[in-house]
């Protein structure tokens, strides 16, 4: 009878014991397919929104993903530091959500020859050109391993390129995160940067008049699509001459998204950007806005206008010619002397008066990226339909255009912009 009572006691222990791991087991499995489930279902929406670190480790600016409909309720917010920990140490854990692919370090390293073709050094390194296994040419922009700031601008542009296109818009083709490195690829541009042809030691390769208003009508359609065409809109923060590339055909990209944000984000930041370039309400109140992209486009005009830079004394220049002509005409006794007088007085005026009113001090007076478009178009088309009718004019030519008279015409355009909705013909904007 003992016997069978201590039978009975360790076979029901024993039953216990397999009851629990049972249990235990069962438990698990619930969690595995759980777990598998939602990273099935994250994977699906490709990541609707990645956090980009910009104010300290517990501070983020949630960039949107090209799914993302206009009616998408995206905002920003706060994530733990435990995530961006890992999600820094492991920077290919991020970036896939971009669409971009990636490129094998190695690739990369034999496509530059080693790291030898150099063709030119932005603020955070080299750039290379690289000759892919595939015959195709493309532009390699290769970050220092010691820039916290490079690494935070490698992430922001991947994933602004990653779902911002646009012909007026530099291609992000790839990018490679390995080996420590952070590069990314660019589609080659053949001409080099805007800056490298306004102030080339060569005249007879100057920039000529009628493809400097070419070059500032495809910044402003690049601009006016980040502006008004992405969602949610992006503010480049960074537009200067060296950052506008132009490719075989001398059409110009803007390119260089590292300080770019979305406009939804917090606008009170650090002061990024280039001296001589930078809206003074933006560097007196810290704020950012699309007029401050609207004043350095307003900047590059000008540069475009009379081949100098601000670290040349642009801005100084401009408003002391102002001031004699009070806005008006006389434009042209600050038109780049390797023009040689080979410009149209007319459009010079007017050009020039569409920048004056971009650096107006007070950002509510500043036309908007798309007013801006509709002018310089208007510009090109008087052209092209022969209402100029001397290619070039003498600087002696008399030439009234009052920049006041770009209000009528911003106002006209937006009452065109109403009829261009129910006539796609008369539209003028392209993307």
């Amino acid at each position: 009878m003992r016997e069978e009572s201590i039978g009975l006691i360790i076979g029901v222990s024993i039953g216990v014991v397999i009851g629990l791991v049972l249990a235990i087991f069962a438990f698990f499995c619930h969690r595995y397919h759980r777990k598998r489930s939602q990273i099935g279902n994250s994977s699906s929406r490709r990541a609707a929104t990645i956090p980009i670190r910009t104010h300290g480790a517990d501070s983020c600016t949630i960039l949107s993903d090209s799914t993302l409909g206009p009616e998408s309720p995206i905002k920003s917010g706060r994530y733990g530091l435990p995530f961006w920990l890992e999600g820094f140490k492991k920077s290919s854990n991020m970036v896939p959500a971009s669409g971009l692919p990636e490129y094998a370090y190695k690739d990369l390293q034999k496509a530059t020859h080693n790291f030898t073709t150099v063709i030119g050094q932005g603020a955070f390194g080299p750039v290379y050109k690289a000759q892919m296994c595939t015959g195709e040419t493309v532009a390699v922009k290769v970050l220092a391993t010691n820039s916290k700031q490079g690494e935070k601008e490698f992430h922001t542009e991947v994933m602004l390129l990653g779902r911002l296109h646009h012909r007026n818009l530099v291609n992000l083709v790839g990018y490679c995160a390995e080996k420590g490195q952070h590069m990314l690829v660019y589609v080659y541009m053949s001409n080099g940067s805007l800056a490298s042809h306004l102030y080339g030691s060569d005249v007879n390769e100057a920039l000529c008049w009628d493809l400097r208003v070419n070059i500032a009508l495809d910044v402003a359609r690049g601009l006016e699509y980040l502006h008004d065409g992405a969602v949610p809109p992006v503010i480049h923060r960074d537009i200067k001459s060296s950052n506008i590339l132009l490719d075989q055909s001398m059409r110009a990209r803007v390119a260089d998204f590292g300080l770019s944000r979305e406009e939804m984000v917090d606008k009170h930041a650090a002061i990024r950007g280039t001296f001589g370039y930078l809206d003074p309400e933006y560097i007196s109140s810290g704020t950012f806005t699309k007029k401050s992209d609207v004043y350095s486009f307003g900047v590059l005009l000008f540069e475009i206008i009379a081949g100098r830079n601000p670290q040349q004394g642009l801005m100084e220049y401009i408003e002391l010619a102002a001031m004699n002509i009070e806005g008006k005409v006389g434009w042209e006794e600050i038109v780049d002397s390797h023009l040689q007088g080979n410009f149209d007085v007319k459009e010079l005026n007017e050009v020039a008066a569409v920048a004056y009113k971009c650096i107006n001090r007070a950002p509510n007076k500043r036309p908007s990226m798309r007013d801006i478009v509709q002018v310089l178009t208007r510009i090109l088309k008087s052209r092209h339909h022969g209402n100029h009718h001397n290619n070039s004019l003498s600087a002696t030519d008399e030439v009234f255009i009052d920049p006041d008279q770009l209000e009528t015409v911003i106002s006209v355009t937006d009452h065109r912009r109403e009829e261009s909705k129910d006539n796609p013909a008369t539209e003028v904007f392209e993307d």
